[in-house]
């Protein structure tokens, strides 16, 4: 005979032998009935003697909630960890003017960078001030692995980026920031002024191919319609589906057709409590975008270029 011990089920002390489960023990007590599968199986097909697989967990549905101000997270979303702060160096290798008011550099690096489309790092060209950018892509799309692209505002007049050279030295560290691309949710509205183009076109293509079907809506703005340098970029976008792209101008006497006259958030799409919404450009633009983000509810993620 086998020995036998007390179970506490349910609140209820049982004699059982050692070795019963405690499901065996309900069932011997009359605790539980004997599920109607039929012998040699448990509830859901599985034989007995087997344990069943974990069940995945499912996907939370998006949910909408307050705009967190200045790229914080909102109750609710969970928010990837920020990765740590990472140092490259590299050299610049290549330097071209965009437009006017716009200069594109490429950083050749000695190890390939880590951040996500929209981050931003902490760029030091030797012999200038620090700045604070947002890597990119070329306006074709091209980037190599261990390149950095930046797209860089200029004062046509003149300024201190007129000093940089080829080969010039360079340190990145970061990312910095929370306007990163973030996967699922609702409708993705992307704003951007002047040299903000740059972070948003990270956003918009790697949307493209991570999430073709997601809908996605542009509004492209600048002082200058001679500052619409991206219309390379836009016209990808178009041929992988994005129907939305608006391009506007505050000032222009040679604004083509297309360009919209008036300030970027006149016009934005209208918004929706499930818009998730990334702004990048000048501290004024990206406020003013916030206010029409938090208006309706909408998760917005601003970028502030100087």
């Amino acid at each position: 005979m086998h020995a036998r011990c007390s179970l506490v089920v349910n609140g209820r002390t049982v004699r059982v032998s050692t070795g019963d489960t405690p499901l065996e023990a309900a069932l011997a007590e009359g605790m539980i009935a004997p599920s109607p599968e039929p012998p040699g199986a448990l509830q859901g097909g599985v034989p007995a003697g087997r344990r069943a697989p974990p069940r995945r967990g499912r996907a939370e549905a998006a949910r909408t909630g307050p705009i967190p101000h200045r790229g914080e997270p909102i109750a609710g979303h969970a928010e990837a960890p920020r990765p740590a702060p990472v140092t490259r160096k590299g050299t610049v290798t290549e330097i071209r003017r965009l437009s006017p008011g716009i200069v594109e550099v490429v950083a050749t690096l000695t190890r390939r960078p880590v951040f996500e489309p929209g981050h931003q790092l902490a760029v030091t060209f030797e012999g200038l001030p620090p700045l604070t950018l947002a890597p990119t892509l070329r306006v074709d799309g091209a980037a190599e692995l261990n390149e950095a692209v930046f797209h860089l505002p200029r004062d046509p007049e003149g300024g201190p980026l007129d000093a940089l050279a080829l080969d010039l030295p360079v340190r990145l560290r970061g990312p910095v920031g929370r306007g990163q691309y973030r996967p699922g949710g609702g409708r993705l509205v992307l704003a951007s002024s002047g040299a903000g183009f740059a972070p948003i076109w990270a956003i918009a293509r790697a949307a493209r191919y991570v999430e073709p079907a997601r809908e996605m809506a542009l509004a492209v703005g600048a002082r200058d319609a001679l500052d619409l340098y991206m219309r390379e970029s836009l016209d990808w976008l178009r041929r992988t589906g994005v129907g939305r792209i608006v391009l506007c101008a505050d000032r222009g006497r040679l604004r083509p057709p297309d360009v919209r006259s008036g300030p970027l958030g006149a016009h934005l799409p209208q918004l929706r409590a499930t818009d998730v919404v990334h702004v990048a450009g000048d501290a004024a633009t990206c406020g003013a975008v916030q206010v029409l983000a938090a208006s309706v509810g909408a998760r917005c993620y601003p970028i502030v270029v100087a």
